[in-house]
């Protein structure tokens, strides 16, 4: 639905969050989350400051939120403690399920996103399903700057995900 040039007007050094669904969310689904995330940081503040946030979906299946406080600092525990509460809110809401956040992600040979296992990605690596130019995506990006920069998705062979295939990293 939406892209990473949502997030055009936010410093490198924004926050980021990702969040990625148990199954396709469909156009209505996306954007009566992104409508309910918006009315959130409309008000969202840290320490009395206001957060200049905002959210996008990528690939029908990754919530990505990026944020910096208006001025400069980082976020507060407490303000990001909201933001979590807010998602969080909105998912049940609309009965979205998230991917546990030790399955692996993929895009299939087909280009769906897949999410399983740390074994039963290994188990695909060993069938040959998966091949270290499988593309994986890193939900565990923290700034806005590694988003930008292609981090996200990426072929296996050049992440953490390399570890669980038959080859050594960068062979």
């Amino acid at each position: 639905m939406a892209d990473a040039s949502a997030f055009s007007a936010l410093p490198d050094d924004a926050r980021l969050w990702i969040h990625a669904a148990a199954a396709p969310l469909d156009d209505a689904t996306q954007s009566a989350l992104l409508d309910r995330l918006s009315a959130f940081m409309d008000e969202w503040t840290s320490h009395q400051r206001p957060v200049e946030g905002t959210a996008t979906i990528l690939d029908d299946r990754f919530l990505v939120v990026a944020a910096a406080p208006v001025g400069g600092g980082d976020i507060s525990g407490c303000g990001i403690d909201d933001l979590v509460h807010a998602i969080d809110d909105a998912a049940s809401a609309l009965s979205i399920d998230w991917v546990p956040s030790l399955d692996v992600l993929y895009r299939t040979a087909d280009g769906e996103v897949a999410a399983v296992s740390r074994r039963t990605f290994q188990q695909r690596a060993d069938d040959g399903a998966v091949t270290a130019d499988t593309p994986v995506f890193d939900p565990s990006l923290t700034t806005l700057d590694a988003l930008r920069n292609g981090e996200f998705e990426t072929p296996a062979r050049e992440s953490w995900h390399a570890q669980l295939l038959s080859t050594p990293a960068g062979a």
